[in-house]
């Protein structure tokens, strides 16, 4: 669906009602533009799936108007979907100078670097289109370069805020720019994107000075190697633990491919501090002492195939795991992925390692790079929105928000939450939401985009949970009948072997079934294979209350 000329639309097509693959759309006349294109993990239900990316068919539809995609901050829910929107789309990106060197990382691997554009940008930049303009104001977040954007139409002013947080202490010096987010809120604001990850958390997040205190109070009592697993893109983290080794005269060796990367960004554009000769390869981590060792790792997240997940079940080639290391998780398992990091603690504690986990105050070694309440209706007051549209959260988190802003004036019925594709149109000043647009989820799995749906991954479900049986029967083409078989095979299902009577039960059934069907005249395939199914499928449900998938092959000679 079009957009009303003279209109001023707003939508998400992705990033509310979830965590993850960002993506929003502001829209006036013929400008067109993008803020982040996210890419979001699968959880255990989506099997072989390896990202989920939001559906950009609307901006297919309509990729005259596009002017470009703007990048708030370098997350993976941020960025993690670009290569695969510049293969359909090509369009100009903007964002900051960290932003861009983890940006360009990815469509180098996609080699899409050399035909794509990309342009720096800072909090003092302005861009210019043919009815938008867009400013910038800086954020504090867990990654650096964060911004929030300002888009100037001819309806009002629409803020977006990125992620952020009010850290007044911030460890790398980026400050919140307070005295610009109060001004934009005196020119006015006609709708404000707030981020809504932590409306439930009352109070302010702590500073991220004080991780670092408790880094540094854990590697001065540290015996051994000390391993600590963060996000690669928490840069500050990073700094706080190449300090805290400088401090106790220790190496660092860097595991996995995304640290390895990130790292080398960040010291490459002067945003981490590392000391020459500190960093070491991980293949000469065995050569020195343990009390002189610090490696900084990948798998946080209980990833399985991430540095510390390896590292646990003793599977990494060029490192081990010995008594009385200290591994240090510095980072709260995302909702979802509790199971997998508990499992890895276990093993690293049957390892002899000590553990130093658990999110937030509990262990003092993560705070959240979001804001919490107060830090929200700061945000809030600052920007004085006549309306407000909660982002980046799922419902409940957006309810808790909506509640937040009418406690600090926005008016009540002002406030939109919306789902992925719900379009908030402004006409004249006033907002309705009555429409939709395409939106969704698109699965990337191996090189396939888009390939997999819901059909595929509901067999792969019923093939995980009670396997298969292929039921293979050679026909007489000129006398329609049985020439060899049934021959019924058994994957993930029962051992053949051991359940010898249910097969040929199944392999009698079959020929009962084929047998019949002749003597009816019947002697299409599609007919004859639904049959199978339907008369095989009953017998096995009511003998082992499972249903596998059935595969009948039929073979005409």
């Amino acid at each position: 669906m079009k957009a009303k000329e003279q209109t001023l639309s707003i939508f998400a097509l992705g990033g509310v009602n979830e965590i993850g693959k960002n993506m929003y759309v502001l829209q006036y006349e013929n400008d067109l533009l993008i803020i982040d294109c996210g890419g979001k993990f699968p959880d255990e239900s989506l099997l072989g799936i390896d990202l989920i990316i939001p559906d950009i068919s609307y901006l297919e539809q309509n990729k005259d108007k596009i002017r470009g995609l703007i990048v708030t901050h370098g997350h993976e829910d941020h960025i993690g979907g670009i290569p695969y929107f510049l293969k359909k789309l090509n369009v100009p990106i903007y964002a900051t100078r960290f932003t861009l060197g983890l940006i360009e990382i990815k469509l180098d691997e996609h080699k899409l670097l050399r035909e794509t554009e990309c342009i720096q940008i800072d909090a003092e930049s302005k861009l210019k289109f043919e009815k938008i303009s867009v400013s910038f104001f800086k954020t504090n977040h867990s990654i650096p370069d964060c911004l929030g954007i300002v888009f100037h139409t001819p309806e009002g002013n629409v803020v977006h805020t990125g992620d952020f947080k009010f850290d007044l202490t911030p460890v790398n010096n980026q400050y919140s720019d307070i005295h610009k987010m109060a001004e934009i809120g005196r020119n006015g604001v006609l709708a404000l994107l707030s981020e809504s990850t932590n409306a439930e958390r009352p109070g302010s997040t702590p500073s991220e000075r004080i991780v670092g205190e408790h880094i540094e109070e854990a590697f001065k009592k540290a015996e051994q190697k000390v391993i600590v697993s963060t996000f690669a893109s928490n840069v500050n983290r990073v700094q706080q633990v190449v300090d805290a080794s400088i401090k106790t005269n220790r190496k660092l060796a860097l595991l996995g491919r995304s640290m390895v990367n990130v790292v080398s960004v960040a010291i490459e554009r002067g945003y981490l501090n590392v000391p020459e000769g500190m960093l070491v390869d991980a293949r000469d981590v065995n050569e020195l002492s343990p009390e002189k060792v610090t490696i900084l790792c990948t798998g946080s997240q209980g990833e399985p195939l991430a540095a510390l997940s390896r590292l646990s079940t003793a599977s990494y080639r060029d490192v081990a795991i010995l008594p009385d290391d200290l591994i240090i998780l510095a980072a709260g398992p995302i909702p979802g992925n509790e199971r997998n990091v508990t499992r890895i603690i276990d093993n690293l504690f049957t390892l002899g390692a000590k553990v130093i986990y658990g999110s937030g105050s509990s262990s003092g070694m993560h705070v959240s790079g979001h804001a919490y309440q107060e830090e929200l209706k700061l945000m809030l007051t600052l920007m004085r929105p006549k309306y407000f549209i909660p982002i980046h959260g799922e419902f409940r988190m957006l309810h808790h928000h909506k509640v937040l802003a009418e406690s600090v004036g926005v008016e009540s019925g002002h406030t939109f939450i919306v789902k992925n594709g719900d379009v908030v149109d402004i006409q004249n000043g006033e907002a309705l939401q009555t429409r939709k647009v395409a939106a969704g989820d698109i699965y990337v799995d191996g090189v396939g985009v888009g390939d997999i749906g819901d059909v595929v991954l509901r067999d792969r479900k019923q093939l995980s949970e009670d396997g298969m049986l292929v039921i293979v029967i050679t026909l007489s083409k000129a006398e329609r009948k049985i020439v060899s078989g049934p021959d019924t095979i058994s994957r993930g299902f029962v051992y053949n072997r051991e359940s010898e009577d249910l097969i040929k039960t199944v392999n009698r059934l079959v020929t009962n079934t084929v047998t019949e069907l002749q003597e009816e005249n019947i002697h299409r395939w599609n007919v004859i294979k639904q049959a199978i199914k339907k008369s095989v499928g009953q017998y096995l449900f009511t003998k082992t209350k499972r249903k596998p998938m059935i595969l009948p092959i039929i073979i005409e000679i």
